[in-house]
């Protein structure tokens, strides 16, 4: 009799409210080759811990300080058998020893078209508000590998949207958000099963 081929353990990072990491975790749900199986995140009173518990799925509060001991968030991921991270909404810089134990194994959205508007301190609204500012036509997601750098992994895909001239960052933010729910779970789908 042939051993059961383990599913695809994938870990979601989150900061914020989840609704990311909720929209996976759904994907996810009772597919043959791919589990969510934990949720990292560093705030105390973030909302995907409010999610994780509905969904029940286990959760562990990292803070930022224990991330730069390598020990402690190994373990955790090593005890779930972590095959994948996938950052929903985090942003934390991932340390370098994470990104050398997990190779191409690290998947992250931002929400522009990088190149552009990415970095340190690009996140949520800043980024729309750069957008706007910059005058630009469209703007839209990027899903990329991770490396040691804020948004400067290979890129995986894009997606765009067109920004009207009457749009403001909340219009902005909402067809952004739209993009991400529609493609992150399956490009994550498609990645780590081809990889």
């Amino acid at each position: 009799m042939q051993a059961q081929k383990k599913k695809v353990n994938l870990a979601l990072f989150a900061s914020g409210s989840g609704s990311n990491a909720e929209a996976i975790i759904r994907h996810f749900e009772g597919h043959s080759k791919v589990k969510v199986s934990l949720i990292v995140t560093n705030k105390p009173n973030a909302g995907v811990i409010e999610r994780a518990n509905r969904l029940q799925i286990p959760f562990h509060i990292v803070p930022k300080a224990d991330f730069n001991n390598p020990n402690s968030i190994l373990e955790i991921l090593d005890k779930h058998e972590v095959d994948w991270i996938i950052l929903a909404g985090w942003l934390l810089l991932i340390p370098e020893y994470l990104v050398a134990k997990f190779e191409n194994g690290i998947i992250n959205i931002h929400p522009a078209l990088l190149p552009k508007f990415g970095g340190k301190g690009m996140y949520g609204r800043h980024v729309h508000d750069a957008v706007l500012a910059a005058g630009e036509k469209d703007s839209g997601i990027t899903i990329h590998f991770v490396n040691k750098h804020f948004d400067e992994g290979a890129v995986i895909a894009q997606y765009s949207v067109p920004i009207k001239k009457s749009d403001d960052v909340n219009d902005v933010e909402g067809k952004v958000r739209e993009l991400e729910l529609q493609n992150y779970s399956q490009v994550i789908e498609k990645t780590v099963l081809s990889n």
